[in-house]
């Protein structure tokens, strides 16, 4: 009888991933939102020290009201971007145009309710920036954050223009996947402001 000696079988050496350059402007963009999140920290800082130091009114407690609605249109707006940036991934541009405009108009809803908020604190409440600390510290925040939504809808609305015009194609799907980071970084700072200022706050 002869023995036969068996051989395993020889296994390819595993394929390496090629590694791929990070997109430049991903890059931009989260080096951005680091730094603002840096300036956002310092006036969230700055309002919670100031808390309870105002020697006049009013307090956020007198004048203050849950922005539920405005909250809500401005969160479900992080919804409405996702669902428009699947939809220009699939080269559906006309869903894409559609809940993008969505999203701005959710973001609009949301700077007019910041707007009238003011106009009542202001006429009807008698709180201005030179009130008091409470309202140097209150305008400065949510002026800074409504700030960031006015920027955020003017590159939403340029991105819509040109959807319109058949400009925006599924292959412009990374640079508009950017212009969403931004985006949703002003909502998460809406619930850390939200937190802060109207419920913690109070």
């Amino acid at each position: 009888m002869s023995s036969t000696t068996l051989t395993p079988p020889l296994t390819p050496p595993p394929i390496e991933t090629p590694w791929v350059l990070p997109s430049r402007g991903k890059v931009g963009m989260f080096s951005l939102i680091a730094a603002e999140s840096a300036i956002f920290t310092i006036f969230v800082v700055a309002y919670v020290f100031y808390i309870g130091k105002s020697i006049s009114g009013p307090t956020p407690r007198e004048v203050l009201e849950l922005p539920i609605f405005n909250t809500v249109c401005l969160l479900s707006s992080s919804l409405t971007i996702h669902f428009a940036l699947g939809a220009l991934k699939k080269g559906n541009r006309a869903v894409f145009t559609a809940f993008w405009a969505l999203t701005i108009a959710l973001g609009a809803i949301f700077l007019f309710g910041t707007a009238r908020e003011w106009h009542h604190l202001i006429y009807d409440k008698g709180l201005t920036i030179q009130t008091n600390l409470f309202g140097t510290t209150y305008y400065s925040l949510v002026g800074l954050h409504a700030f960031h939504v006015t920027v955020g809808l003017f590159g939403l609305s340029l991105v819509l223009a040109f959807a319109l015009l058949g400009w925006v194609k599924q292959e412009h799907y990374g640079r508009v996947d950017v212009l969403s980071l931004y985006w949703h970084f002003v909502d998460v700072v809406w619930i850390v402001v939200f937190f802060v200022v109207y419920v913690a706050g109070r």
